[in-house]
């Protein structure tokens, strides 16, 4: 039996010749990304044709985490509104084929674009204008998605998104916190700040719940040929989603792109107030209170960098403590850009 590294290569190939029409072995399997997230393989048959087959890590898998057949259907269900998606073509979920279950779609061409040197490499102005604006209206187009009419209406709860969100964060935090030994009061007090002034939901929608450019797959005109990373969608107040774009979003001038991503500060790129605006006018939403979601989204990501920063310093990446340092900087700098963006409020 022939194996590579979370793929069992001839029980896989069966099934995919059981199961995807016109697909012809042999198959090769190319990992494009893989670590504590879901692995990501690209698979080519004998004819050429290039497919994408999804499944969970290898290991530290828990049990609630990583469902391939929720990210199945959420794909399946977008495939015939304007969201643009990868074509979903097959899910496995016997785990005797391949350890865990997984899904296959298809291969969509295009740039994904991760940092300034790629996308000054493959994009001109034009192209970089023409992605930022295509990521505001899909952004809005997956908003506007009648979630029971797709039948995604029991996704997860609709209400009480942000309350919820606060609650689940916060306590991954204290988790971590408990770990890592070291005070962070900033987090503590912005979670007290915004649980006291969550704005009102309204209606709600899918939220994907980590958009930002580079989960998105962009054709040679700079507009988004799929999205991507749909592992932690669920329903709740869009907003949100408009919020953690802001954060990840850099202007020419910004004191330090978030996490590295800093292509966005390339000419050519809308501004986050040209974005703003595009997103109100494209949804009819009132964005007057945007800065409460971007606040969130910076609290957020801090506490989801605790929980990085306690896995390393508690030894859990093995020798590697090259991280350790940077991620807590990380939290305290991200708490406190969470505090700046709530000043307003």
């Amino acid at each position: 039996m022939t194996k590579i590294e979370g793929v069992d290569v001839d029980r896989v190939t069966k099934w995919f010749v059981d199961h995807i029409d016109g697909v012809r072995p042999p198959l090769t399997f190319d990992l494009i990304a893989g670590g504590r997230s879901n692995l990501t393989f690209e698979v080519v048959d004998a004819a050429g044709h290039n497919y994408v087959l999804r499944r969970p890590p290898t290991s530290h898998v828990l049990p609630t985490a990583h469902d391939m057949g929720r990210e199945f259907r959420i794909i399946s269900a977008l495939g015939p509104t304007p969201v643009p998606v990868a074509p979903a073509l097959g899910f496995c979920e016997d785990e005797s084929v391949n350890g865990r279950p997984f899904y296959v779609m298809a291969f969509v061409e295009g740039h994904i674009l991760r940092d300034a040197a790629t996308a000054e490499k493959v994009f001109d102005d034009k192209q970089r204008a023409a992605a930022g604006e295509s990521l505001v209206d899909v952004l809005a187009d997956i908003h506007a998605v009648d979630v029971d009419a797709v039948g995604l209406g029991d996704l997860g709860r609709k209400e009480g998104y942000i309350a919820r969100q606060l609650k689940r964060w916060y306590g991954q935090f204290k988790q971590s916190n408990e770990l890592t030994g070291r005070p962070v009061p900033v987090v503590d007090e912005m979670h007290e700040f915004l649980s006291a002034r969550i704005p009102d939901q309204g209606g709600a929608t899918i939220v994907h719940g980590d958009y930002r450019l580079d989960n998105t797959m962009l054709g040679e005109d700079g507009r988004i040929a799929a999205v991507l990373d749909w592992e932690i969608c669920t329903l709740g107040d869009p907003l949100a989603d408009l919020g953690l774009l802001m954060v990840y979003w850099s202007d020419p001038g910004d004191p330090g792109a978030l996490l590295g991503v800093s292509a966005t500060t390339l000419p050519g790129f809308p501004r986050r107030d040209e974005l703003k605006g595009r997103y109100a006018e494209r949804s009819g939403r009132d964005v007057s209170q945007l800065d409460f979601y971007v606040s969130f989204g910076y609290w957020k990501l801090a506490c989801i960098l605790e929980g990085v920063f306690a896995r390393y310093a508690g030894g859990a990446m093995g020798g590697d403590r090259s991280g350790v340092d940077g991620f807590s900087a990380q939290v305290t700098t991200l708490a406190a850009a969470a505090q700046t963006a709530a000043a307003s409020l």
